[in-house]
């Protein structure tokens, strides 16, 4: 099993942008020299306390050139607020810039604010992705090709630079929603999936459903995530990270309500999960989808939830809602590597 962390970068405390940035790229660096797999950044939009990573793809270029090994993959890039012309562009750089390290991980996103502050009607979201993935994947692997679409058209275009891998940098599809578990599995995409957002009965249900969908012969790839902290005592993580995990359910049910009297009816699911995220408490979160304690508590976690979805990689959330000090990240991002980790491969 491989092992990656993810941020979204909130700047809910007293820090500022510019500390939380670097922030983020120090813990690339350490994630890097511990051995970590995979960093997966997430794009979101115009709330400052939810997440300043506008543009993730940036980020990964910085950060190429301060790590060596670690994959360095978008979680997700949010295709229907896009022009694919420019996504292809720069997710190729990003690819060459990391030698050939960038996972290019794609979605249509949850937050009616994204769509309404670019706008695009998000009613759209699922036409403009699928759209929106056909043409960047042209894009990187001919030389010249030509598009009409319903949303995007192009004639005779020459899109470079190319990406490094060959014949493109992996495509992984947030299966967040009901209807993106089959999508995925008819396009043969590994997937991003998390029981923050699914709670772990609809969860199994959508991995079964994309594995049992699969095209014969085809081994699908489920990269989970779930909230993460080590320390020295069940207690004390509850005492470290309770706040901070509060904050982001919070602040992630306010992104998914519908603005003004707009009600989209492909976004059901999601207000099933903002009618649960107003209830979930600590307690919820630790029992069903937590690996918050000592490092023997989180190894036999580990290898519980690994039993229980049977995923291909195991994705740390070491800092939901961003109020956590960047010294205790980077303790519990150590702890996890050196005491966790080798356990559980």
């Amino acid at each position: 099993m491989r092992f990656g962390f993810f941020d979204q970068l909130p700047c809910a405390g007293a820090d500022s942008e510019y500390q939380r940035y670097q922030d983020l790229i120090a813990q690339i660096e350490l994630g890097d020299a511990l051995g970590f797999d995979t960093v997966w950044l997430g794009e979101l939009h115009f709330s400052r306390a939810f997440s300043i990573l506008a543009d993730p793809l940036m980020v990964l270029a910085a950060a190429a050139q301060r790590t060596a090994r670690i994959r360095l993959g978008t979680a997700v890039t949010l295709l229907p607020l896009h022009n694919p012309v420019k996504i292809a562009e720069e997710a190729a750089v990003a690819d060459i810039l990391s030698n050939g390290r960038l996972e290019f991980g794609v979605g249509r996103g949850t937050a009616p604010i994204h769509y309404a502050g670019y706008d695009i009607p998000q009613e759209e979201s699922r036409e403009r992705f699928e759209e929106a993935l056909d043409f960047i994947l042209q894009a990187w692997t001919q030389k010249q090709f030509s598009v009409q679409g319903k949303y995007f058209q192009a004639r005779d275009l020459t899109v470079v630079p190319k990406p490094v891998q060959a014949p493109h940098p992996p495509v992984r599809i947030a299966a967040n929603s009901p209807d993106t578990f089959p999508l995925a599995a008819r396009r043969r995409l590994p997937i991003f999936a998390t029981p923050l957002i699914n709670p772990p009965d609809k969860l199994k249900e959508g991995l079964a459903v994309y594995r049992g969908a699969l095209p014969a012969g085809t081994r699908g790839d489920a990269a989970l995530a779930f909230p993460v902290h080590v320390t020295g005592s069940r207690a004390q993580a509850r005492q470290e990270c309770e706040a901070s995990l509060l904050h982001f359910l919070r602040e992630a049910g306010e992104r998914l309500r519908p603005l003004g009297d707009a009600d989209i009816k492909s976004f059901e699911a999601f207000r099933q999960v903002l009618a649960r995220m107003e209830r979930v408490k600590y307690e919820d979160v630790d029992r069903e989808m937590a690996v918050f304690g000592d490092p023997d508590y989180c190894v036999q976690r580990v290898q519980a939830l690994r039993r229980e979805y049977q995923m291909d990689e195991f994705i740390c959330y070491f800092n939901q809602g961003g109020l956590m000090a960047h010294s205790m990240v980077k303790d519990s991002m150590t702890r996890f590597a050196r005491d966790v980790l080798p356990y559980c491969r």
